[in-house]
């Protein structure tokens, strides 16, 4: 009978010290999740007051804007034409903007999202009459970054800058052969004799073709226009201008694509005569720049924390 009430004993004892331990573990699991719930909230409220300290110290005085360029110009890139054309509006609406400077390093993008920028920027030229807009070629504007470039009151770029690329691309591709190979047959209904058109799994159709060059040749002459109604005069085009063909600094400087030698600093000192350069380029916002810093990190800390809550909260 001792024997028995001693077992019972150790038992209850156990189980006492089991649920201890439990609730030790829960409580540590509690106490790290509230740790880190309120490191995120100090760090948020950090990076809105950097963020709002920033702003509020760049309506300084008279200043020179700044309007970065940089990357694929398309949806959802950094050099979107939402993007853009806010960093502008913002910056010419400043009393205190003598002038503004877009610096461009972009290999071009979509047409339509240049045209945009293109079609803002006169219009903003025209608004604001007295400040004027200039582009600062870093080490590449084609294509559709150049496009971009012609609606400003003028060019500068660096000896080594890459500048031109006026033309128009459209990509696609064929696996017709590949899929003979695997034996793989392609199964397609349309509703429009045009509607496979450029099918990369059908052979290529002379007469879709022609549709397609019709239709980026469309675009070209668009690209062109824009061109030769942003530099005017000082274009002296020669038959491989609207070809596509690249050219150095000095060379666009040469053929009328450029006016000058310069950068952001010597422009804003000597040209706009505002040494001070205030930055317009859209930002990151809270939240996305919270989440690129510590996205899956604190993701994954919080994931492992419900984890072991899981396993052990029951």
């Amino acid at each position: 009978m001792a024997d028995n009430d001693g077992q019972w004993e150790r038992g209850l004892i156990e189980k006492l010290a089991t649920a201890a331990l439990k609730e030790q573990r829960r409580a540590r699991l509690w106490g790290i999740f509230w740790k880190l719930l309120t490191f995120a909230y100090v760090t948020v409220i950090i990076v809105m007051a950097v963020d709002w300290k920033e702003g509020a110290d760049s309506k300084g005085g008279r200043h020179t804007a700044l309007v970065d360029v940089k990357g694929i110009i398309g949806p959802g890139t950094d050099a979107s034409a939402e993007k853009v054309m806010l960093a502008l509006q913002s910056a010419f609406k400043d009393k205190n903007t003598q002038g503004v400077v877009m610096r461009i390093n972009s290999p071009g993008g979509s047409p339509v999202q240049a045209q945009s920028i293109f079609d803002e920027m006169k219009r903003l030229r025209q608004k604001y009459p007295g400040t004027p807009l200039y582009v600062v070629v870093e080490d590449l504007c084609a294509s559709g970054g150049y496009y971009v470039a012609a609606a400003a009151d003028k060019i500068y770029v660096a000896k080594g800058s890459i500048v031109g690329s006026i033309g128009v691309r459209m990509d696609n591709f064929g696996v017709v052969g590949l899929m003979e190979k695997l034996g793989v047959e392609r199964r397609l209904v349309t509703a429009g004799k045009n509607k496979a058109l450029l099918d990369p799994f059908l052979p290529e159709q002379p007469e879709h073709k022609k549709i397609a060059e019709d239709l980026i040749g469309e675009i070209h002459q668009q690209f062109i226009a824009a061109v030769r109604e942003g530099r005017g005069k000082r274009l002296k085009e020669t038959p491989d201008m609207f070809s596509g063909l690249i050219w150095t600094g000095p060379k666009s400087i040469e053929l009328g694509l450029a006016d000058g030698l310069g950068t952001l600093d010597s422009v804003a000192r000597e040209v706009i005569k505002a040494e001070e350069v205030v930055d317009y380029t859209q930002k990151e916002n809270i939240a996305e720049k919270f989440a690129r810093r510590f996205g899956m990190g604190a993701a994954s800390v919080l994931l492992d924390f419900f984890a072991r809550s899981a396993l052990t909260l029951h």
